[in-house]
């Protein structure tokens, strides 16, 4: 039970972030759901930085992540909404925003975990 409580908690604490970072960054550009694509990068970087430094030493305990993983990270990222932002792209025929959005997403997702790993070995 202490388990869902904490994957509750942290969820609900990622999606209000979320929330409120997508409502302030989405229209900045046209075309560029640049609110999303900084929840998801920044997620990455935490699931990256949170796994490593779990994976050291017993850094951090597994209840904390969970509720930081699973949890806060599970509630901030959004891939459906990134999936849906992506169908709006072809459906306006939007197929440059399309890639760039897409790929840039992915790219920088990717490196921003492995970035995270690699802070996690810099903490002693």
């Amino acid at each position: 039970m202490k388990q869902l409580l904490l994957v509750f908690l942290g969820g609900g604490i990622g999606s209000m972030l979320r929330y409120l970072i997508s409502r302030t960054f989405n229209d900045f550009f046209q075309n560029f759901y640049l609110g999303t694509f900084i929840v998801n990068i920044i997620g990455c970087l935490i699931i990256g930085l949170v796994f490593g430094l779990s994976l050291k030493n017993n850094f951090l305990t597994q209840n904390q992540t969970l509720l930081l993983t699973t949890g806060f990270c599970g509630g901030f990222t959004t891939f459906s909404t990134f999936a849906f932002e992506n169908h709006s792209l072809i459906k306006a025929e939007e197929i440059l925003h399309f890639s760039f959005y897409t790929l840039s997403s992915i790219t920088l997702g990717i490196l921003a975990v492995l970035l995270g790993f690699w802070l996690a070995k810099l903490i002693h």
